[in-house]
């Protein structure tokens, strides 16, 4: 059993910080500070420590599995060996960040084309936390559901299809990566819906949106994962989400 316990630390610290950023973000969605039924430092104290065990689980299989199939955080490993990665996070910046804006504005296009035909509660609407709030949550976004949905659940079902089905060099087959980052990217959307719930009726079509338009982003920051390591979609991730939660705030309150 092989784990870089130094990487686990940083992750875990760095997961840490996302829960606690995007409590603000989920106390307006629900109603404000108002809506509580326990005190507001209970909230902190309990989600704190829930999370806290709940990641540490969640980094140490992710950090098994994903060096068993390839795949894993090349950028920081390589600064915990001495190496100088500027270069190398130089170079993932300018494709992470692309495909980030692209992830957003195709989220925001499609989320119109939903509302034009019926569904409800639009990213596009006026009911949105304020900006401040949403640049917090976009640490959450970028650091905790990467490690969650990248780290630990597609490296996990790409070590499935291995274990089906490896190329000759003993490796993932091109194939059974791409159903991993599908099979993720909408498990990423189902996650998605228990916070729709809260907010208001469902309907087929809601859900169908939820699915479809966090699948985007998901396949998007899969391909990353796969491809350039998870640093490249935390930053892609986050990106997106300053698009979705920042800007899109601010634009609704005309600024």
């Amino acid at each position: 059993m092989k784990i870089n316990w130094k990487l686990f630390i940083i992750l875990w610290g760095l997961c840490l910080l996302g829960v606690l950023s995007v409590l603000p973000y989920q106390i307006t969605l629900l109603g404000g500070l108002e809506k509580l039924t326990i005190p507001l430092y209970l909230v902190i104290v309990s989600t704190m420590v829930n999370n806290s065990i709940l990641f540490a689980i969640i980094i140490f299989l992710g950090l098994l599995i994903s060096d068993k199939v390839g795949l894993g955080l090349p950028i920081l490993e390589g600064w915990l060996k001495g190496e100088n990665v500027k270069d190398k996070f130089k170079s993932i910046l300018p494709l992470s960040l692309g495909l980030g804006v692209l992830a957003g504005v195709l989220i925001i296009g499609f989320d119109v084309l939903f509302s034009l035909v019926g569904s409800t509660i639009s990213l596009s609407g006026t009911t949105l936390p304020p900006a401040w709030q949403g640049l917090l949550s976009s640490l959450y976004g970028g650091i905790n559901e990467e490690v969650l949905m990248r780290l630990f659940v597609m490296s996990l079902l790409v070590y499935i299809t291995f274990k089906i089905r490896k190329t000759e060099d003993g490796s993932p087959t091109r194939l059974g990566v791409w159903i991993s980052i599908i099979l993720a990217a909408l498990l990423f959307g189902v996650g998605h819906l228990p916070t729709v719930m809260a907010l208001g009726s469902v309907t087929t079509l809601l859900v169908a949106r939820i699915i479809i338009l966090n699948s985007i982003g998901g396949i998007i920051f899969g391909w990353l994962y796969w491809k350039k390591g998870l640093e490249s979609a935390m930053v892609s991730h986050f990106s997106a989400d300053l698009i979705l939660h920042v800007l899109l705030p601010l634009l609704a309150m005309g600024i």
